[in-house]
Order: C-alpha cells, then structure tokens, then sequence
C-alpha cells in the first residue's frame, strides 16, 4: 500500500466538508497570500446520490460502473456559474473562498461515497473481482475527487505557476496515499482532461483522482506482459528508451519520450528515473523537479501548433495491494490532434477490436515535440 515519504512543510493543509457532508482538502502554495482563516460552505444541498453499482462484461471481465446521477453534471458553464471558482453571492460554487488548490469529493462520482466492508480482506474483494460469470454486479465502492488547480475560470495544469505545479503535485501524492487506505481501493488515477475535442464539460483548469474498486483493464495487461517478460520489464524499457532516439526531455529525476509503439499522434511518457510505484512514494526532490519538467513537457505540447492542444494526462499507478516492486509510476500524455486541423477518430479498426493503426511516425513526433520543448520556458 502507498505511503507518503515525506510531506513538505511548506504546502499547508486545510480539511473541512462541504454542506452535504463531503470532504474538502485545501492545499496553499508555498508562497500563498492567503490567510489562515477558511470560509464555511452555508449551501442548503440536496442529499447525496446513492452509490453506483457495477456490471461486469462477461466477454472480457471488465466492469462498467453505471452512475445515472452523472447525467446531471455542470456542462461547459459561464464564468458568473463556475462551479469550480470561489463561490459569491450569485455563483453557489462548490468552493465556500478563496484557494490556491483545492480538493473535494465528487458531487456525482462514478464510485462511492459508500466503501467496502473494514473487515473484508483486500485481496479477497480483488479476487472477486477478476471472477467472471454471468450477470454479476457489484456496488461501485471507491472514491472520486475533483482536484482544482488554480481559482481562475481558464486554464490547464501546463498554465500554472511552478508553485502552482509543486502544490497539485504534493496534493496528488497526498490523495494517493489516502485514498489508497479506503477499505476496498484497488487503484488511485489522478488524471487531467484538456479540451472540449476531449470531451471536457468544464473550462476551470482542474482534473480528477479516481479511486477503484479493482484493477483497471489498462493495468490487468501490463501485468500480462510483466508475467510474460519478467519483473524487470519496466527498467528494462525504459533504459532502452533513454538511449533511443525518442527523448524529448531529460532531468535529474525524470525523462520523457515517445514510446516506440506509440498508438496516438502526440503520446510521451514522463517517467522517473529509479522505481517509483506512485506519486505518494516520491521524494521530495523528485517533486520538486517534477513540477518545472512537468509544465516544459505540456507547453512543448502547446508549442506544436498556434492554439492549445487537447489531451488526455493519465498517471498510471501500482494497485495498492499487489505487484508494487513491478509495476512502476508513468504519466501518459495523449492526443488526437494529427495536424494543426485534424483530429484522430477511433473508428472500426480501434474502437471495436482495439488494433491501433498510427497517424505519425513515433520518431517525427518526437522530432517535432524535441523542437518544441526547446522553444518554450517554464
């Protein structure tokens, strides 16, 4: 299970909760104007939205959470209605004042609020889950946060302060290792949606942490491949990578590269160096330069054409109770943007039998993405 090796003195932490009852985490930079004093949310909220449920897919073992309450969720509001900006008389936001960071429980999650039994051994709720028969369904137990990163209406991760950068980076390792000890979590994703060609229903610049009650498709197949190579599978990968042709950024601590068979047009994974499982079990050095990598990496992205490009940035952690020492920490960036006015779509080939077919070679994207980090400054 994640634990935290160090937090950093200089990012407080505020706890309070939100007038229905869920949790609300404020992280300050290290260099906040804010003051100590937090307001109190007075909303008068309807009560929460009983937990989801899940059904499996008996053909391919996935689960599928079905959250009707989501249907209900904000889509692209004005800046006065911001759900996201500090609230003021005429916008009720889910933010009671001012914040430099700001975490909070989903109103509408896709998992939870309810959790797994206390007494329920961890891996006799995994191995139920990778049980497969027909028409089983299980609560969707879990946890779904909302991580704000600045209070302005506009923006993305990669607009950020460097501050800024440290303190969302300190918050995702704070919720790993938290949420990590939920009876019943299975995995932590901290994630950035970008651009409403992704999908994105809020301009606020924020992104989201999911706690799941298995281990995700995505993982079930790096493990496959961890058992069918070896343990050493994702060192080995990576210090091939680092002596290839598709580094598009170095650091101390951390280096990113398109991967050799990369599926989208723009896809680079920033990886540490030594083996990390989460970003809760990260230095406090290893942060601190993440937070200037990190911003270099996605503005080279938005360097690539004249208007910002949507992505998907995907931190893809161990599951917190098996395979720690295999599995290692990656941050996945992609795109569908294969030109300055084209989009990659998934259709028959990738949608239905996921067998990709790449747009762009993976060392012309690294080419262009090397040139365009050299370019920007952070």
């Amino acid at each position: 299970m994640a634990a935290v090796i160090a937090q950093d003195p200089r990012i407080a932490v505020h706890r309070s909760t939100l007038a229905d009852g869920r949790e609300l985490i404020a992280f300050d930079d290290a260099d906040t104007t804010l003051g100590e004093v937090r307001r109190i949310d007075e909303r008068d909220l309807d009560p929460r939205p009983a937990t989801a449920h899940m059904r499996q897919d008996v053909l391919t073992g996935d689960w599928i959470s079905v959250a009707s309450a989501r249907q209900n969720r904000v889509f692209l509001p004005p800046a006065h209605l911001d759900p996201l900006a500090p609230q003021t008389p005429g916008n009720p936001s889910e933010i009671p004042g001012s914040y430099d960071v700001a975490v909070f429980e989903n109103r509408s999650p896709s998992f939870g609020p309810a959790l797994a039994g206390p007494d329920v051994s961890p891996l006799d709720l995994l191995d139920a889950t990778r049980s497969i028969g027909l028409e089983r369904s299980l609560p969707s137990v879990g946890r779904c946060e909302v991580v704000c990163f600045s209070p302005e209406h506009e923006g993305s991760f990669g607009t950020q302060t460097v501050s800024r950068a440290r303190t969302v980076i300190e918050a995702w390792a704070h919720r790993t290792a938290e949420l990590s000890a939920l009876p019943g979590v299975q995995q932590v994703f901290p994630f950035e949606n970008r651009g409403e060609a992704i999908g994105v229903t809020l301009g606020h610049p924020h992104g989201q942490i999911y706690a799941y009650p298995y281990v995700t498709p995505r993982t079930e197949r790096l493990l496959d491949a961890i058992d069918a190579y070896g343990p050493t599978l994702m060192a080995d990968n990576l210090a091939r990578e680092l002596d290839g042709p598709r580094v598009v950024l170095r650091g101390e601590h951390w280096s990113a590269y398109v991967p050799f068979a990369a599926r989208w047009p723009v896809e680079v994974h920033l990886v540490p160096h030594r083996h990390v499982p989460d970003l809760a079990e990260t230095t406090l050095a290893e942060r601190d330069e993440l937070a200037s990598v990190y911003l270099r990496l996605l503005r080279g992205v938005d360097a690539l054409y004249d208007t910002p490009t949507p992505y998907i940035a995907a931190w893809h952690q161990a599951p917190v109770h098996e395979r720690r020492d295999d599995v290692r920490l990656t941050l996945q960036l992609t795109s569908p943007r294969r030109a300055a006015d084209k989009l990659k779509f998934l259709a028959g080939s990738e949608a239905a039998m996921g067998a990709w077919i790449g747009d762009v070679a993976p060392e012309a994207a690294a080419d262009a993405l090397r040139a365009a980090i050299e370019g920007v400054q952070v």
